[in-house]
């Protein structure tokens, strides 16, 4: 898995102030991992290299989104902390 300076883990939808702030915080070198509510973001997928997006893999199946993101985008909980155990920062919005 890639390391990233920054990991942003978003739990907020699209139509919440803290989803654009987060998505203005992310730098060149940072990640973002969707989860919970999050993951309705990938309808209409933030204006971010997909190499550097993912979403939890549960939360897309809970809400019927499984098939929007490719394999490697999607994770699982193993997959969440391997991502955060490797990342410079962790913040979570």
């Amino acid at each position: 898995m890639i390391t990233f300076k920054t990991l942003h883990i978003l739990n907020k939808s699209p139509e919440h102030s803290r989803y654009r702030l987060c998505l203005a915080a992310v730098g060149s070198e940072d990640a973002v991992l969707l989860t919970e509510n999050g993951v309705l973001a990938t309808a209409r997928p933030p204006e971010i290299d997909p190499k550097r997006w993912f979403a939890l893999g549960p939360d897309l199946q809970a809400r019927g989104l499984s098939s929007h993101l490719s394999k490697d985008q999607t994770l699982s909980y193993d997959d969440m902390v391997e991502l955060t155990a490797t990342a410079e920062n962790v913040i979570s919005w």
